[in-house]
């Protein structure tokens, strides 16, 4: 099992609404391939920037397939991370 914890920091006040819209229509597709368990999209409360993705994925063969569906391709590469600061957390789950 893969746990990712991902925080994104929105660099431009500006663009928070299109990334908040972005990252909807990944976390749609992602939640449609194999492997995925979990793909949550959290907007934090006390910094309207961030946002914080919650992932589970059953496996790492399956997480590097999804690095290059459509979702990571069309939509998280090109569009969100140009945009964001991105702080990956690569997890072991505690309880």
């Amino acid at each position: 099992m893969i746990y990712a914890n991902i925080i994104l920091t929105v660099k431009a006040e500006s663009d928070i609404d299109e990334i908040r819209d972005l990252l909807i229509q990944q976390a749609t597709l992602s939640r449609q391939e194999p492997g995925c368990e979990r793909f949550e999209v959290y907007h934090s409360q006390a910094d309207r920037r961030m946002f914080i993705l919650t992932e589970r994925w059953a496996s790492q063969e399956l997480l590097d397939i999804h690095r290059q569906a459509k979702a990571c391709t069309e939509i998280y590469a090109p569009k969100v991370l140009p945009k964001v600061d991105r702080v990956p957390h690569i997890s072991d789950l505690v309880i």
